[in-house]
Order: structure tokens, then sequence, then C-alpha cells
């Protein structure tokens, strides 16, 4: 065994219990096996910046990861609550079309289905939405140009039929 294969097993028998406890006491059972595993493999791949007592480090990078894990289950919750709400109440070709248009939104590269929604949902102009994303209003109304078209796209191959004046009415709408 390596040197640093044998500190990691050391440093692993030594901080796991409590790395554990921790995320257990912030988070509970379920997923403290997962945020552990995640933590220490982190750990394992940074080992040369992990300091001297490792506890705190790695309290650290579990508390990061838990974050993450939070923020990507609130992501998922949020667009299943979005299509829920696009969905209830509407008539039947209206459900379609918006359930198209979700559906082909989610198929998009997350870069391109920020862009959308920072126009479309939260109503900001290019020049706000570019302050947003960290760059130019020039370069954001192209990257706004090449979503929308890869929107277009994506609705067009949707089995559900929705017309294509519709998507670009809606894509518009949200310029």
């Amino acid at each position: 065994m390596t040197d640093d294969s044998q500190r990691f097993t050391t440093m692993y028998d030594e901080c796991r219990q409590r790395v554990w406890a921790y995320v257990v006491s912030r988070a509970g059972r379920q997923i403290a096996d997962e945020v552990v595993s995640e933590t220490f493999a982190i750990a394992w791949r940074r080992f040369d910046d992990v300091p001297d007592p490792a506890l705190p480090w790695l309290l650290g990078v579990a508390r990061n990861v838990l974050r993450d894990n939070i923020r990507a289950d609130i992501k998922r919750e949020s667009l299943a609550g979005e299509l829920r709400a696009w969905t209830e109440g509407d008539h039947a070709e209206q459900v379609a079309e918006r359930l198209a248009i979700v559906t082909a939104m989610a198929s998009l590269h997350e870069d391109d289905r920020e862009i959308l929604i920072l126009v479309a949902w939260q109503g900001l102009t290019p020049r706000e939405a570019a302050s947003v994303v960290g760059c130019s209003p020039a370069a954001f109304r192209v990257r706004l140009h090449r979503a929308r078209k890869r929107l277009v796209r994506a609705v067009d191959a949707s089995p559900a039929a929705v017309s294509r004046s519709r998507v670009r009415n809606l894509s518009e709408e949200w310029s």
C-alpha cells in the first residue's frame, strides 16, 4: 500500500463516522451514505489539499456536497411544479401544447433553458439577463436566438401536435 493510500485509509477510519453523524444531523439518514461517499471521493481526488487535521475540511466538503444535492432536488421539484402548474386547469389543446414545450425545454441544455427562463419566466430584458449570466448584451442576444432555434427544433421533434407558429409566437413573447 502506498503512503497516500495508507494516510487516506487512516483519515477515513478516523473521520468517516463523524462526517456521517454531521450529515445525518443536517439531512437525515436517507442520503448520509451518499454524501459521505462523495465527500471522501473528493478528498481522494484532492488529497494534496487536505490539511491536518482533516475533519474540519471534510465537514466543509460534506456541507458543500449536501448543499449541491439540495439544490439539485429543488431544481427537479421546481421543474415538476412548473409542469403541474402549466397543465392544471387548461383545455386539452393548451395542455398538450404546454406539455410539448415544457418537454422540449427539459430536453435542452441547461444553459439554453436558463437563457429562455430568464427572458420568458422571469421577464428580464436581454440586457438584464446578460448581467445575470455574465456576458455582454450582444452575446446574450445571440445565445437567446440560438436557444430559441433549438427550442423550435425540439418542439418539432416532439410527438405532441404543436404548431410551429405557436412556438414562434411564444418565443417572440419571450423577447
